[in-house]
């Protein structure tokens, strides 16, 4: 037997009942030329692009590896390029290492992690979070709503601070990210407020953050209604592998609680602290980030350092974690 025949039975072999978690990135994680090593090396992730470009009926592919790069912050534009990049990233990875036990993705990523595991298809996927970016950007005018990430504080005293801060506004956590951060999200002034009391009672850092609109709070309504027809309409399997779900760091195993998870997510809390404490107590031991960036990876080492987090976005470190795995 030759060395590349055996390689699958190495990987196997290291990872002996070992469990491994593929998570996605959301919004934020993207940067200009991603996915343009992918797609010149392996044909698999540059049909990928191609059936974005296809499914949207613009060159995608050209925004990620060429820019502009203010075209590529738009969140209409940003949020398929990184959903797109993360698929790619996962079709090269697919066959290379060990299949995954459970899959996540942190906000917008979530949509990545349901077609990992097939619950949706990646052409309704794409024209899916094209929307659900657009909506959200319209849902409010701008300037009317911002988000601060909160850092160093407990995530109790980050919820009396937003409830202080309110003051008939809406002010409330958007993303639990980490022990050390915490993203609020509301009305421009609620937030400024909120941002202001947390460095008062004792976080180490609060800083407004350069978002377009205020997401995962109940601002964002209007934007969950029009997503919600846009969702039932897809069609969509039973999922291969569990989802851990950021509104109730839950597994999800059927397609219609999916579906609702996803409706819910626009104006509900992404609990991503809370979903990879779920599946470490479910005993997995590594996790791969797929898609741009490692920012999953950094939360990891804030959330439980004796994990192994591993990322996939580009030749380099698709190699590292082939060699990770012995493969």
């Amino acid at each position: 037997m030759n060395e590349s025949n055996h390689a699958p039975d190495v990987a196997e072999s290291r990872l002996a009942g070992a469990r491994i978690a593929y998570i996605f990135p959301g919004q934020g994680s993207q940067f200009l030329g991603m996915g343009k090593d992918l797609a010149e090396k392996y044909p698999i992730a540059r049909q990928t692009f191609e059936e974005a470009d296809e499914a949207l009926g613009y060159q995608l592919s050209r925004i990620c590896f060429e820019g502009p790069e203010e075209q590529l912050r738009l969140t209409e534009i940003t949020q398929p390029a990184i959903l797109t990049m993360s698929i790619a990233a996962l079709r090269v990875l697919e066959g290379r290492v060990p299949k995954p036990t459970f899959v996540a993705g942190h906000s917008l990523g979530e949509y990545s992690a349901h077609v990992a595991s097939g619950t949706i298809n990646f052409a309704d996927a794409v024209r899916t979070v094209r929307s659900r970016g657009k909506y959200m950007q319209e849902a409010v005018p701008v300037g009317v709503g911002t988000m601060a990430a909160i850092l160093g504080m407990k995530a109790e005293k980050v919820e009396e601070v937003c409830r202080d801060a309110a003051q008939g506004e809406v002010c409330s956590p958007a993303n639990i990210n980490s022990p050390e951060q915490i993203v609020i999200s509301g009305n421009t002034a609620a937030v400024e407020r909120g941002a202001k009391l947390a460095e008062e009672r004792g976080a180490k850092r609060a800083k407004l953050l350069p978002v377009s609109a205020p997401f995962h709070c109940s601002l964002m309504k209007p934007a969950q209604d029009r997503l919600e027809l846009d969702l039932n309409k897809l069609k969509t399997q039973k999922p291969v592998y569990p989802v851990a779900c950021n509104v109730e760091a839950v597994f999800v195993t059927n397609e219609q609680r999916s579906l609702q998870t996803l409706i819910a997510q626009v104006t509900g809390a992404v609990k991503w602290e809370q979903c990879m404490r779920l599946l470490i107590a479910e005993n997995v031991q590594t996790f791969v980030e797929i898609g741009p960036g490692k920012v999953l990876c950094g939360l990891m080492r804030q959330i439980d350092r004796s994990r192994t987090c591993l990322n996939v976005g580009d030749e380099a470190s698709l190699a590292k974690t082939q060699e990770q795995f012995g493969s």
